[in-house]
């Protein structure tokens, strides 16, 4: 039995700047999946570097509020919404609210950085 503790992963700035802990990911743990799961918050104030996978990935929002853009379309998120974020779709989050938006992320097939694209704006 794999109990994974949230505590007790390693804390990473994702490349989206993100705060990130992997929980369960097949290449680092001997389990037999074929996504990843991890844990993200977002800062209050805060938008995520745009970027795509070309992979799907979907988020599950635990709390906190804000707008989820997705290839140029954007909505309102909060706690309980599930968002379905198609491979290569560029996308990002900001953060409105007054809280941290803390969130769950399943990638299928599970995340790798070589299939990770972020857009750097040119200043």
């Amino acid at each position: 039995m794999l109990i994974q503790k949230l505590n007790d992963c390693e804390e990473i700035i994702a490349g989206d700047e993100t705060i990130l802990r992997e929980l369960l990911h097949p290449d680092k743990q001997e389990i037999n999946l074929r996504y990843s799961l991890a844990h993200a918050i977002l800062p209050v104030g805060r938008t995520s570097i745009p970027h795509s996978l070309t992979t799907s990935e979907v988020y599950y929002i635990l709390s906190g509020v804000g707008e989820m853009s997705i290839d140029n379309e954007i909505r309102r998120i909060e706690p309980g919404d599930a968002v379905y974020i198609p491979p290569n779709a560029k996308q990002f989050l900001h953060n409105s609210g007054d809280e941290p938006i803390v969130f769950v992320c399943i990638v299928d097939p599970a995340w790798r950085k070589e299939d990770e694209t972020i857009y750097v704006e040119q200043k």
